[in-house]
C-alpha cells in the first residue's frame, strides 16, 4: 500500500509559516514520543532554516520512558534541547515558557543591558497533523481557544493566542510531506493515528502493527489477549492473522459461519494501542 496525503491547507500551511517567520523568536516543534523520526517532517529544517528550535516530545506517556529518555540524549548531542512532554495531562508543560526564555537568553541579555524591557517571546508550534499541537496551546493558555480534535486536520487556520504574559503563540495546521518514500514511516503514522483513516486499509495497519508488538512489545500483546498459546513469530504472517482473529474473537466481531470481521478486529486493534491499552510503547529507537 502507498501512503500519500498533502491536503490543499497544507500546501497553504507551509507557504504562511515562511511568511510568519520574521516574527517568531523560537519554534516549538512537536513530536510524537512513540516515532520522533516518522512524526518528524523532513521538509521542516529547510522551512524553519536557523531560528532557535526545541523539540517537544509530545505524548510520552504513551511511549516508552526508557526509548524517550534515549532519544532526549540523542537530540542532546544534536545540539538540540528536547524534552517529554504530554498535552493532555499536563505533564512538563509549565516548563516549556522558560525553555523558550533560556533558548533566547542572550538575546534577551542585550536587551536588558540596553534598558529594553523584553516583549512576550514570540513562539511557532510546528508539528504533523494529530500530533497534538492545539492541545498543547490550550494547556499553555490555561483555556480551550484553539480548536482539537482525535483526527488529524482539524487545524485549518493561523491564530495568535497569549500563554500568560511571557508567551505568544501561533497556531498553525499539521503539514505532512506528499510522499512517504519510506513506505514504514507510512505505516507507523498510520499505526499511532496521524493519518486520516478514512483513506486507509485497516487490516494493512493493523497487521504492521501487531507484528511491531510481537517483536518488541509480545508481553503486553500477549496479556491483552490472552495468546499464551500463540506463536509469537512475527515473520510469519499466519502467526500475525492468527492473532487478528483472537482479537476479533474477544472484542465481538464474529459474522455469519463463526467468522471474524477482520475489518472490525483491526480497528479495535488500533483503538486500543492508540488508547495506551497495552501499555507504553515506542516504534523507533535512536541507536
Amino acid at each position: 500500500m502507498t501512503i500519500q496525503w498533502f491536503p490543499g491547507h497544507m500546501t497553504r500551511a507551509r507557504r504562511q509559516i515562511q511568511d510568519k517567520l520574521k516574527l517568531i523568536d523560537v519554534v516549538i516543534e512537536l513530536l510524537d514520543a512513540r516515532l520522533p523520526v516518522s512524526s518528524r517532517n523532513p521538509m521542516i529544517d529547510e522551512i524553519l532554516m536557523d531560528k532557535p528550535r526545541m523539540i517537544l516530545l509530545n505524548k510520552s506517556d504513551l511511549a516508552d520512558a526508557k526509548v524517550t529518555q534515549e532519544w532526549i540524549e540523542y537530540f542532546k548531542k544534536e545540539g538540540i534541547t528536547a524534552f517529554p512532554v504530554d498535552a493532555s495531562t499536563g505533564t512538563n508543560v509549565k516548563d516549556i515558557p522558560a525553555q523558550a526564555r533560556l533558548l533566547l537568553k542572550e538575546k534577551i541579555d542585550r536587551q536588558l543591558a540596553k534598558g529594553i524591557n523584553p516583549r512576550a517571546v514570540r513562539g511557532l508550534i510546528v508539528g504533523i497533523p494529530n500530533v497534538g499541537k492545539s492541545t498543547l496551546i490550550n494547556r499553555l493558555a490555561g483555556r480551550s481557544i484553539a480548536a482539537t480534535g482525535d483526527r488529524p486536520g482539524v487545524t485549518k487556520g493561523q491564530q495568535w493566542i497569549k500563554a500568560g504574559k511571557d508567551m505568544e503563540l501561533l497556531d498553525t495546521p499539521g503539514i505532512l510531506w506528499p510522499k512517504f518514500e519510506d513506505q514504514n514511516v507510512g505505516y507507523r503514522l498510520a499505526v499511532t493515528g496521524a493519518i486520516k483513516e478514512e483513506i486507509l486499509n485497516a487490516e494493512d495497519i493493523a497487521f504492521f502493527g501487531i507484528s511491531y508488538l510481537m517483536r518488541y512489545y509480545w508481553d503486553a500483546l500477549e496479556e491483552r489477549y490472552g495468546l499464551q498459546e500463540f506463536s509469537r513469530d512475527a515473520d510469519d504472517s499466519d502467526s500475525v492473522i492468527a492473532i487478528m482473529e483472537q482479537v476479533g474473537r474477544i472484542r465481538g466481531c464474529v459474522i455469519s459461519g463463526g467468522r471474524i470481521d477482520l475489518e472490525k478486529a483491526s480497528r479495535a486493534f488500533l483503538r486500543e494501542l492508540r488508547a495506551g491499552k497495552m501499555g507504553r510503547f515506542s516504534m523507533e529507537a535512536p541507536y
